[in-house]
């Protein structure tokens, strides 16, 4: 199954300069970058918040080939060989329990790697919106305790973003500068829209 492409976001000092694919990003950016800009250049995977090193120098075409090859762009999942049922995925790997539940799991329905496996796959359904709010959450703060951590407010901005208090912590936020607020916006709105999912 082909993967979604990962989106990014560039930033000059507190200016939004490029959204999508980490080249056209980097691209974006290294065009400041060679007009001398003296305010710092940073990148941010918009799914995490996290801070991409890119390496700016040399032509556009060695700063898209370099880019092309980055860590940040490997799959999230590595498969693992070992144990298992590779074709399908599965790995095996030790599971302490006390003799009551493995007691319990050899009377389910096709043995007790199957009644995990289908305990596994209902537990994360049930958390996947609770899931997505927190990583939403934790996106923004990434990125906000390194866009923002000297802005005034930020303290105040953080304990509502944990709280999950979204409408104080927009508040708190709105006087900082607009391209951080615009990122902020995308990580509540996503937070929003998980926490709306699951009380439905």
């Amino acid at each position: 199954m082909e993967q979604e492409e990962r989106q990014f976001v560039g930033f000059v000092g507190t200016e939004v300069v490029g959204r999508g694919s980490l080249v056209e990003v980097a691209l974006a950016a290294k065009r400041r970058f060679d007009g001398a800009t003296t305010d710092r250049i940073a990148v941010f995977d918009d799914d995490s918040g996290g801070a991409i090193d890119i390496e700016l120098t040399g032509s556009a075409d060695q700063v898209a080939a370099r880019v092309a090859q980055h860590p940040a762009l490997a799959a999230r999942v590595r498969s693992q060989r070992g144990p298992g049922r590779p074709k399908l995925g599965v790995v095996s790997r030790e599971v302490s329990l006390l003799p009551r539940h493995w007691d319990w799991l050899a009377e389910q329905r096709g043995g007790a790697s199957a009644a995990l496996r289908r305990l596994v796959d209902a537990a994360s359904k049930a958390n996947a919106s609770q899931d997505a709010v927190r990583v939403a959450i934790e996106a923004a703060h990434h990125f906000m305790w390194d866009m923002a951590g000297n802005l005034p407010g930020f303290e105040e901005a953080s304990r509502a973003l944990f709280a999950q208090d979204l409408d104080a912590f927009e508040q708190r936020i709105s006087s900082w500068p607009e391209g951080i607020r615009e990122q902020l916006h995308r990580y509540v709105v996503r937070a929003m829209d998980s926490r709306e999912t699951h009380a439905s």
